[in-house]
Parts: C-alpha cells; sequence; structure tokens
C-alpha cells in the first residue's frame, strides 16, 4: 500500500502544482474586477453580498482508510465549523465530498446534508462541475447565502493541513456579516483573516492577495466588465472545487504513504523484538535441558 500510494502521489502532487498558478491568477483578476465594479451598479448574482442567514460547507474526504488522522482532521474541522455557526445562530448545510465523510454523516442524525457525492478516482473537471452546479442553484435560489469548502491543503509530502475557504460570495474585503453586522467568515479562513483594530474585531485580506498585481489602466476590454465577470465566475468555480479535490487527494495519498510506512517501520521493529524474545526463551530452556543432563550425570557418578 506505501508502494502504491507513492506511486500515484506524484501525479496529484504535479496536478496539484501544476493547476495552482492558473486558480491563483484567475481569482485574482477576478476579485480585481470585481472591486473595480463596487462603485458601480452591476448585476452579477455570484457577486451579491446578502445578510447570512445559512452557510453551505463543502466538505472534502477521502474514499479509503488507512491514511492516519487525514479524514479525521478534515471532519473535525467542519465540525469545529458547525460549532462556530451554531454558536452565533446560523443555519447551515452540508455538501458530503468522499466516502469517508458521507459515510460518517450519515450516522450523524443532527447534521443537515444537501447531497453526497462520491469520489471517482483522480478528480476530474467534470466531478468538479457536478458540484458546482449544486453550490450554484443553492446560492443564486438564495437557498443559503454563504458557501464554505472544507478540504486539506497539501503542503508536502509529509504536511498537509484541513482549511477553510471561502468560496461564494465573491467578496473583497470580507463584508460578509449576518443580520445582526457580525462578520461570518471563518477564523482560519484562506482568504480573511480576523484581526483586531481599534479594540474589534475586522477581517483583512490575506498580505498576499493585497501586493498582487492590478490591472493596468491601459488595459481595454472589448466586452463589459460585468459580461466578462458573469462568463467567468462558473469557471472559477469550476477550477476553486478542482483545485480542493486535487489538494485533497495528494495530500491522502501523502498521508497513506506515511501512514503505511510507519506501520512498516513498527512492523520491522516488532519482529526485531520478537524475535529477540524468541531467541532469549529458546537459550533459557537449551540451558535448563543442558543443567539437567549434567545433573543426571553427576547423579549416575
Amino acid at each position: 500500500m506505501m508502494l502504491v500510494a507513492a506511486a500515484r502521489i506524484k501525479r496529484a502532487q504535479e496536478a496539484v502544482i501544476n493547476g495552482r498558478p492558473f486558480t491563483e491568477g484567475l481569482v485574482e483578476f477576478l476579485y480585481t474586477i470585481n472591486d473595480s465594479l463596487q462603485c458601480e451598479d452591476v448585476d452579477c448574482p455570484l457577486t451579491v453580498i446578502r445578510h447570512v442567514k445559512k452557510v453551505a460547507l463543502v466538505v472534502i474526504t477521502g474514499d479509503r482508510g488507512v491514511c492516519g488522522s487525514f479524514n479525521n482532521a478534515v471532519i473535525k474541522k467542519a465540525e469545529s465549523r458547525v460549532s462556530e455557526l451554531k454558536g452565533i445562530g446560523l443555519d447551515y448545510t452540508v455538501i458530503s465530498v468522499g466516502k469517508k465523510g458521507n459515510s460518517y454523516f450519515r450516522r450523524k442524525d443532527d447534521v443537515l446534508v444537501d447531497r453526497f457525492v462520491e469520489g471517482g478516482g483522480f478528480p476530474t473537471a467534470k466531478e468538479a462541475q457536478m458540484i458546482a452546479d449544486d453550490v450554484f442553484s443553492l446560492f443564486i435560489s438564495e437557498g443559503v447565502d454563504k458557501v464554505e469548502l472544507v478540504y486539506t491543503k497539501f503542503v508536502s509530502l509529509v504536511k498537509s493541513n484541513p482549511v477553510i475557504r471561502t468560496l461564494l460570495p465573491l467578496s473583497v474585503k470580507g463584508e460578509v456579516v449576518d443580520v445582526n453586522g457580525n462578520c461570518v467568515d471563518g477564523m482560519e479562513d484562506e482568504l480573511f483573516m480576523l484581526t483586531t483594530k481599534g479594540g474589534k474585531l475586522v477581517v483583512e485580506r490575506d498580505k498576499v492577495r493585497v501586493e498582487g498585481g492590478r490591472i493596468s489602466p491601459l488595459m481595454q476590454f472589448e466586452q463589459d466588465p460585468v459580461q466578462i465577470l458573469d462568463a467567468m465566475m462558473p469557471l472559477y468555480l469550476n477550477s476553486q472545487i478542482l483545485r480542493a479535490l486535487q489538494e485533497s487527494l495528494a495530500s491522502e495519498l501523502a498521508a497513506r504513504m506515511n501512514a503505511m510506512s510507519n506501520a512498516t517501520d513498527n512492523a520491522i521493529e516488532l519482529k526485531k523484538n520478537l524475535s529477540i524474545v524468541y531467541n532469549r526463551e529458546r537459550q533459557a530452556k537449551v540451558t535448563s535441558e543442558i543443567l539437567e543432563i549434567v545433573a543426571g550425570a553427576d547423579a549416575l557418578a
């Protein structure tokens, strides 16, 4: 199992690394356009910021076990976010992706699940599009007012972190609040980081995104920016969900490789210790038999 995971993780790691520049560039571009349209009267449903009453959590887990604490860490992160939402009086729904998460949430009668999605090996754009369509319909129909991704971010072969990422709405400054004006962004949201300012909690954008490039004022668009935003938002949803699926798979394979490597090392160590115990017991038995023979010979003499 360790060798199989090691063989598959190279492909998964390459998919993550190769896909990051496109998704990050697309997000920066869309945020820049959306930022420039804040002062204009635009009609782009996926960028509409409403008072949050209900949040959808897209929880991405693995399809198999024997990968250490990988699945438990994601589920624990999702449960922590659910408790946080309940604490501020917000409704929620879960879109579970992955067999392990599905089996867990099916046993939880107190968790509201909108849909179960089974994984299918390496993530594809078709699989991401199916999840994106469900997210799109929920948000457009105002079934939910905010969508968050809960998945495991691939850092390296020995490290991965469960994270929360705001997917919708496409908010520039993190001004997603509930009916009482309280910010509902997660404390560890990848896009928005809570901090203090003037003794109050505020949300600031990540420094990397603040220092990102801006669209040149000399650049001209053949189409209206609103049309560009409408046309690219479905691509944004698909790319972000596909990236989360790819990062989750790479993290799962890395966790399985490390877990099986540790299991192999433990088995070798156990075999070594048992061999030592066995040899000691055998030597003690041989010594005991020799002593009995010597004692019997002395008695005959």
